[in-house]
């Protein structure tokens, strides 16, 4: 299709210069459509706006969303035991923020595609530099204990996630960030979120993608499992710790009304009884299918699997500052032992994308794919180990989770190390023993000189560079200080302009092969097991599941 310049001069105007840049970008070719949609909603454009403009641009119509099912049935879901109490400041686990999100809803929910959707919040833009993001609020929205929800809500909510004092599980998002008392209330519909720096991804961290950061009455004072208040398009019916939950229609929701009459959850303590239970017909979905254990499912012809291309990795970190690991050249030599395609046909079923070695995922717009990926090359190994003085090898302990196919990741590392001579003796521990306390010095996982740790799905890298990679990171397992890359994610992180992002990603992407604190082996996909003729169900690789829109066939 060719452009249509009178169409976009018209929605051009009362655009800011930084809205107008990113239009240029499509038009010239220097951005794809998906990057262009991606980073307009993040800019608080709304999607039929950047629909519009993408028509204009010559690229056509979007595709129209599926129909809708019938609506009247009871979905039933199996998940895991959510760990500790559901509280939105503290919750932390899969099972329990499952659950916490079927009643309580977000500002914004970042979708399969990375692209930011409406939810509490009709729209949100930046001031010029990024420092302060305001946020306009849907009018008539109620909690399900009756009250509107307004802006004090909204600051309430948000204060107490930035709060110290309430150990909240948001703090590793917004230290540094958004300090208590910095979100302020403009008028009944209207929040100001002053930041402590320049940040061109705020939004996400607003968002589903910042799971804790659903909106509850201002008045909360705690027990949240006694009320289970919120505005979503579903109100709690029973919940029963350890045992399972059920949920039944808001029908006076904001929104459009809930295709299902009920939702159940199941609570299992492993994976192996719910493949039997969706096998068995006893429930319709299972929330995450771990690629290892799932494999009797992935291609049973009764089952369908909803995959998800997402951020979620594997992080193997290696002391920078003692031990043999201390010299960048064996860390090199250690990162290009590994077969990533193997990783990936094999280790992972072809669920996963390869990983080069930092936190710059293939599904994220801003990673720059022109930085040549790292490849196995034993050679080149042996000759970093040499130059490094340590031709004969070591001995170290790699220690880990228990959890999804990691064990059998650690394996597949002490094998391809033992031909540059290293052996590693492998720790492999439950989780609650490796995570101890996660603050340095009572915990495993931030105190062990090689350390392999999952990390969750992410809609921006912002965490990633931050927490386990920054000088004064909370969770630099590494122990990587590094002032050049911290002034190159203090960069990326401040930078609104998708193309200055691209810039500073490069960048990033080079100076952390040349360093490797971490290796970043793959990313993997996050897959959704459903029962034939289950359809409308949307999953998030942040273990949420949307099921306002689902049905049975």
């Amino acid at each position: 299709m060719s452009k249509n310049y009178r169409i976009l001069d018209l929605l051009r105007r009362g655009r800011t210069p930084l809205e107008n840049h990113l239009i240029d970008g499509l038009i010239d070719g220097r951005i794809s459509r998906r990057e262009f949609v991606r980073h307009g909603s993040l800019l608080g454009l709304s999607l039929p706006l950047l629909g519009r403009i993408g028509m204009a641009a010559g690229f056509g119509a979007a595709p129209s969303l599926a129909r809708a099912g019938a609506p009247g049935a009871t979905i039933r879901v199996g998940s895991s035991v959510p760990a500790a109490a559901i509280d939105p400041v503290t919750i932390a686990d899969a099972g329990g923020l499952l659950v916490m999100q079927q009643v309580a809803e977000f500002l914004c929910v970042d979708g399969p595609d990375l692209v930011l959707k409406p939810a509490l919040a009709e729209s949100w833009s930046p001031n010029t530099d990024g420092t302060v993001w305001t946020f306009k609020l849907r009018k008539g929205v109620k909690f399900h204990s009756g009250g509107e929800m307004k802006a004090d809500d909204v600051v309430a909510s948000i204060d107490r996630l930035a709060d110290p004092a309430n150990s909240s599980n948001a703090l590793s998002v917004f230290t540094g960030i958004l300090q208590k008392g910095a979100s302020k209330k403009v008028d009944d519909y209207t929040v100001e979120f002053h930041l402590d720096a320049p940040n061109g991804n705020f939004p996400y961290m607003l968002s589903s993608d910042n799971y804790n950061a659903v909106i509850i009455p201002a008045s909360y004072k705690g027990g949240y499992e006694q009320s289970f208040d919120g505005t979503g398009p579903f109100k709690i019916e029973k919940y029963t710790p350890k045992v399972g939950a059920s949920f039944v229609r808001n029908d006076d929701y904001w929104g459009e009304k809930a295709l299902p009459d009920r939702t159940e959850f199941t609570f299992f303590t492993d994976i192996q009884p719910q493949i039997l239970a969706l096998q068995g017909g006893q429930i319709d979905i299972i929330n995450q299918m771990p690629v290892l254990a799932g494999v009797a499912v992935l291609n049973d012809p009764n089952v369908d699997i909803i995959s998800l291309k997402s951020s979620a990795h594997q992080q193997l970190h290696m002391h920078c500052d003692e031990g043999p690991t201390k010299d960048a050249r064996v860390r090199r030599a250690i990162a290009l032992c590994l077969d990533r395609e193997k990783l990936a046909a094999g280790l992972m079923k072809g669920r996963s994308a390869l990983g080069n070695d930092s936190p710059f995922a293939a599904v994220y717009p801003s990673t720059d794919t022109s930085v040549p990926q790292r490849k196995q090359d034993i050679a080149q190994a042996k000759q970093l180990m040499e130059a490094a003085g340590l031709a004969q090898g070591f001995k170290m302990t790699l220690t880990t989770e228990r959890y999804l196919e990691i064990p059998e990741y650690a394996q597949l590392i002490q094998n391809w190390v033992k031909e540059i001579g290293i052996e590693l003796e492998l720790n492999i521990l439950d989780q609650s023993a490796y995570y101890g306390d996660a603050v340095f010095g009572k915990s495993n996982w931030l105190d062990s000189a090689m350390g392999i740790t999952d990390y969750g799905h992410r809609g921006v890298p912002n965490v990633y560079l931050a927490a386990p990679l920054k000088s004064d990171g909370t969770w630099n397992a590494a122990h990587f200080k590094n002032k050049d890359y911290d002034q190159l994610a203090t960069s990326y992180i401040a930078a609104l302009d998708l193309e200055a992002q691209k810039a500073d990603a490069g960048k990033i992407q080079k100076l952390l092969l040349e360093e490797t604190p971490v290796i970043f082996g793959y990313f993997y996909d996050y897959l959704t097991a459903t029962a034939k003729g289950v359809a409308g169900v949307q999953p998030t690789a942040m273990s949420q599941l949307f099921l306002d829109k689902a049905s049975k066939g």
